[in-house]
């Protein structure tokens, strides 16, 4: 017992310390984050939120290891990424983070099971197939798994999307305007499967503007001017499996 009381706290998962980038576009300097620090812990499901030119696309390439900082500190479960090469920082995209994006990024010749097997191929990862297998099973997408994304529902192919960021096991999801290309009932379908994810153990970052969208999440982060604007704070305990923002708007009705 005393071992555990005296055991060292586990690192955020993300870390962030007066994080800035400043981009030249011909001979002026555009500031696109200005200072930004902050830390996400395991099992936390975050929105990342602002207007057009706010930094959110910015600050999202950076935590996905697409981009690399100006100045300041990013530490990704303990490491500081902040200055690796091109090479490492590709690993660490192939092996701790999974990306889900607007257009899906589907290759259209290949079936759904093999664009999810896909990034496990580049990481030289164990049991391909049976991974790939498994993530479609949690996306409730086993039946299309020989299909081609021509033959899928918008729906469906985020859903595969999804299915392949997840197949990598990663630390973190980052899902940029994940419902996006999706009108209203099936982006809140999407959103529900992000809930369970959630609810399961899994850490969220989702970058949207939409206000629907981020009502799903527990902690709120806003971004203006490339700084942070607001943070609701701390995560929230995650709801019961399958509850979603629907469970949770019938707890609120409920409660005296």
């Amino acid at each position: 017992m005393i071992a555990d009381v005296f055991a060292p706290a586990a690192p955020p998962v993300i870390e962030l310390i007066d994080l800035r980038k400043v981009y030249r576009v011909g001979t002026e300097l555009v500031y696109a984050l200005r200072g930004v620090s902050l830390a996400i812990h395991e099992n936390e499901y975050v929105a990342i939120m602002g207007q057009s030119g706010s930094g959110k696309s910015t600050l999202m390439n950076i935590l996905g290891c697409l981009d690399v900082l100006t100045e300041g500190t990013y530490r990704l479960r303990g490491q500081d990424v902040s200055k690796l090469s091109q090479t490492k920082l590709a690993r660490i995209r192939g092996r701790q983070i999974g990306f889900v994006f607007q257009s899906f990024e589907l290759l259209g010749r290949t079936t759904a099971l093999k664009n999810v097997e896909l990034p496990l191929t580049y990481t030289r990862a164990r049991h391909r197939r049976q991974r790939a297998l498994e993530a479609l099973r949690r996306v409730n997408l086993l039946d299309r798994a020989h299909h081609h994304p021509n033959q899928l529902s918008g729906g469906q192919k985020q859903r595969v999307a999804i299915a392949r960021a997840l197949a990598q096991q990663p630390a973190l999801i980052l899902a940029d305007e994940p419902t996006g290309n999706l009108d209203s009932v099936t982006g809140a379908e999407i959103m529900t499967i992000f809930d369970s994810l959630y609810a399961e153990g899994q850490t969220i970052i989702v970058v949207t503007h939409e206000d629907d969208i981020a009502r799903h999440c527990r902690r709120i982060i806003k971004l203006k001017d490339g700084q942070v604007l607001s943070d609701t704070g701390e995560s929230r305990p995650p709801p019961a499996a399958g509850t979603g923002a629907a469970g949770q708007a019938q707890e609120a009705a409920a409660a005296p």
